[in-house]
């Protein structure tokens, strides 16, 4: 004999220490039926937007928490009925992401290599697309099967991708209704925005901060990157400088690492990790995230700039995890996408140095080489760094600064 229960499933800390959330969509209604791992509904944390699957199957009896309310954490958000096995076994809760793994994924042997698919093979049906770009459509939700592929022998590539995942976002922002002469609109601070405020108050007046300048001659950095651009394993990255900023500013901080270390006031300790995690600050229509790539330092050119690429496209599409959020060692904000010359950054909480990268402009320039001096018309590049005076002096954030600017002057540099 069957019996059936409601359950309810209450709003979940997803791993990053979360008070609330709002709830920005529901996939489900009352009366719908779901299964164990079905997505049921979009919640906004502090820092991203995390999917929430069900971790019951049974029919959806009641949502407990409105579309745009805010829920606390282990407030039930929603009902669902369940149908208990004749044997009274309770039914399985598996939560992808959380908790126990499916043991269907785990029968591989360890540290024996994943299944992969191959990179061109057709499968009936199916769109012909490589394994990391089908693995970009998943994190962006992209159907493929709706993208055009343009790509050689019919398949998509990582740019088509990213472009029908910005339609997507753009087609889903309403309209602003027009307002009326004179009255004034108010915004609730909530979700992303209010925990950026929070946090650039508290590292503004918690931090030492200390700003310096340069402004250097990239030219050569342009004319290696079209050079670059022109290789054929370039041909599906967009390359642009920003991947040469980060570049040079690993290669720096590798001469400097107390630029990646933090400062831990509880233990009275600066703790100097063991790589980099480089962040990059992107806007967002729900406000500044700051998701990093893992292990930066161990990326060569191509694929830093086809991190940075994913890393931006994801933020756009508001599907930046809170694990891409998280153990960031120093970030890169890019101003000069606005057309701005540069600024000064306030740090990243828990980080010791941030680059502003600015413009880049044609400019009449000084050139000195053994025929004398003369005035050229170059490509230049404003930064600024600043940095925790706590954790770095004076001289080690100017060392850092300087050498991420002579790299961009002379990228051969890197060779030595």
């Amino acid at each position: 004999m069957t019996t059936t229960t409601v359950q309810t499933f209450r709003l979940p800390d997803v791993g990053e220490g979360l008070t609330e959330a709002e709830i920005v969509t529901w996939h489900v209604a009352v009366g719908d039926p779901v299964t164990v791992n079905q997505i049921i509904v979009d919640i906004e944390t502090v820092k991203s937007i995390v999917e929430l699957p069900s971790p019951y199957a049974g029919e959806v009896v009641e949502l407990l928490a409105p579309e745009g309310g805010t829920a606390a954490v282990g407030a039930p958000i929603i009902a669902i009925r369940t149908v208990a096995a004749p044997t009274g076994e309770p039914e399985p809760r598996l939560l992808v992401g959380y908790g126990a793994k499916d043991p269907a994924r785990s029968r591989r042997r360890r540290g024996g290599p994943a299944p992969t698919e191959p990179a061109d093979a057709p499968v009936k049906g199916r769109p012909r697309a490589k394994p990391p770009v089908r693995k970009l459509a998943k994190v962006l939700g992209v159907d493929l099967a709706s993208v055009e592929p343009t790509g050689p022998d019919g398949t998509v590539a990582r740019a088509e991708v990213i472009r029908a995942a910005e339609q997507s976002r753009a087609a889903e922002v309403p309209r602003t209704a027009g307002r009326r002469a004179g009255a004034e609109t108010r915004i609730p601070i909530k979700g992303v925005r209010k925990h950026t405020a929070a946090a650039m108050v508290a590292s503004a007046f918690t931090a030492p901060h200390v700003t310096e300048f340069v402004t250097v001659d990239v030219t050569k950095t342009l004319e290696l990157r079209a050079a670059i651009q022109r290789r054929r394993e370039f041909r599906d990255v967009k390359l642009t400088p920003l991947a040469f900023v980060a570049r040079a500013y690993l290669w720096a901080l590798a001469r400097t690492p107390m630029a990646a270390a933090r400062w831990d006031e509880p233990a009275q300790e600066i703790v100097v990790p063991a790589g980099v995690n480089l962040g990059i600050a992107a806007a967002t229509p729900r406000g500044l995230v700051v998701p990093n790539i893992k292990d930066a330092h161990t990326l060569g050119l191509l694929d830093l700039a086809t991190a940075i690429h994913d890393l931006a496209a994801t933020a756009r599409a508001g599907r930046t995890t809170p694990e891409a959020m998280a153990g960031g060692t120093t970030t890169i904000t890019n101003v000069g996408v606005f057309g701005v010359d540069t600024g000064t950054p306030i740090l990243n909480p828990g980080e010791t140095a941030i680059l502003a990268v600015g413009a880049i402009r044609r400019r009449p320039w000084v050139v000195e080489d053994a025929a004398g001096e003369r005035i050229e018309p170059r490509s230049i590049l404003g930064l600024a760094l600043s940095f925790d005076h706590r954790v770095l002096d004076g001289q080690e954030g100017s060392q850092l600064l300087a050498d991420t600017a002579a790299l961009l002057a002379e990228p051969g540099l890197a060779v030595l």
